[in-house]
């Protein structure tokens, strides 16, 4: 039985206690069965890409309510979904319940459920049962007096915050901004403008017209990933990097790279990842300015670039949505995820070769 599974089993047991009929219950592998009738509960784990349990989450006539706990876990709406419409029971009302802590607004979650539905709605919008919760609703009484005394300093905090200009938000210290969005989404269960702990912040702003050079590009080219090309400016005296994207598709030949690219970048120079050559020097031979990048430790790019303020075109969603949700990995040290960062490799490509020392390349 997984952690998961055992905290669910402990709480059901608590609540099967409080109603008064535990005693009702018989508990054998991951099922609780009702000693007098057909009724019955099973926990087991849920996504659907996990070996057997796929095929025993796909038949599930005999039940009529589906409980997900930990929602956010779970990477797509299909993935809930194909689970969902599985139950397929006549004779009582199927439900289906998904408790979690709110992700980003980058998660299905939101994008499926809470897009049009107002922050900490609770009731009743097509047919979908919303219910909001937070420490309020928990009560003084039921919470350790520090966590209620922390969280009611918060709260102070956050509503000091909004009474800020949001033109001036940007000014004020560190810990005071800190401790507002800590009130905001993890205390009142808001659902986050970007992942926790990303490694870089920017601005939305407009890439520079009047440039005392050409610009350069990064790409990183994919084919089930996409194919990014980032054009990069970077501000070495006012310690700024400037960046639009500009190319951001799957399932490109190089063909339709070249031609979605050549009026843009005309013959100004592109640095891409040297693990595909035989890429590289195709376009060259169409006539691109392209070569290989000399790569760098991805760490060591990073705190480079950590040392410049990002300035991201407005038009550039794709390179925002990846830095939104770009941060450092739990299981590596001083390594970011390897996950959505296709834009971010290409403008670190070519900064990364901007502010080297040693700026050769291959030929």
């Amino acid at each position: 039985m997984s952690s998961t599974d055992n905290s669910i089993t402990s709480a059901l047991d608590n609540r099967l206690e409080m109603l008064g009929v535990s005693h009702e219950y018989e508990f054998a592998n991951n099922n609780y069965t009702h000693k007098l009738s057909n009724g019955k509960i099973t926990i087991t784990g849920q996504k659907t890409s996990v070996g057997t349990q796929t095929a025993k989450l796909k038949s599930l006539e005999d039940y009529s309510i589906f409980i997900t706990d930990e929602g956010e876990e779970l990477t797509s709406y299909d993935e809930w979904v194909k689970i969902k419409r599985s139950m397929r029971a006549t004779d009582v009302q199927c439900l289906s319940i998904i408790s979690f802590n709110p992700p980003t607004k980058m998660h299905w979650l939101y994008k499926t459920f809470y897009e049009s539905v107002p922050e900490g709605f609770n009731g009743v919008i097509d047919n979908i049962l919303y219910i909001h919760t937070n420490y309020i609703d928990n009560g003084q009484e039921n919470m350790a007096p520090h966590n209620w005394l922390e969280y009611e300093r918060l709260k102070e905090v956050y509503e000091n915050y909004l009474t800020i200009d949001p033109k001036l938000r940007n000014d004020l210290p560190t810990k005071i901004k800190r401790e507002a969005i800590e009130f905001k989404n993890v205390v009142l269960g808001s659902f986050r403008d970007v992942a926790e702990g990303v490694i870089f912040s920017y601005n939305v702003g407009d890439f520079p017209n009047d440039l005392p050079a050409p610009p350069i590009y990064g790409m990183d080219q994919g084919y089930t990933h996409p194919t990014a090309v980032v054009k990069v400016h970077v501000d070495k005296k006012e310690k700024k990097i400037y960046l639009k994207e500009i190319f951001y598709k799957t399932h490109q030949t190089n063909d339709t790279i070249y031609e979605g690219i050549k009026d843009e970048v005309g013959y100004n120079r592109i640095w891409c990842d040297s693990a595909v050559p035989m890429f590289i020097k195709e376009l060259k031979n169409k006539g691109l300015y392209i070569r290989e990048v000399k790569k760098p430790k991805i760490v060591d790019s990073i705190n480079t670039i950590l040392n410049y303020d990002l300035i991201i075109d407005k038009n550039s969603v794709n390179l925002q949505r990846e830095l939104d949700n770009y941060r450092w990995s739990d299981k590596r040290q001083d390594e970011p995820i390897d996950d959505n960062n296709h834009a971010i490799d290409a403008f670190r490509y070519a900064v990364s070769m901007v502010l080297s020392k040693n700026q050769s390349v291959s030929a």
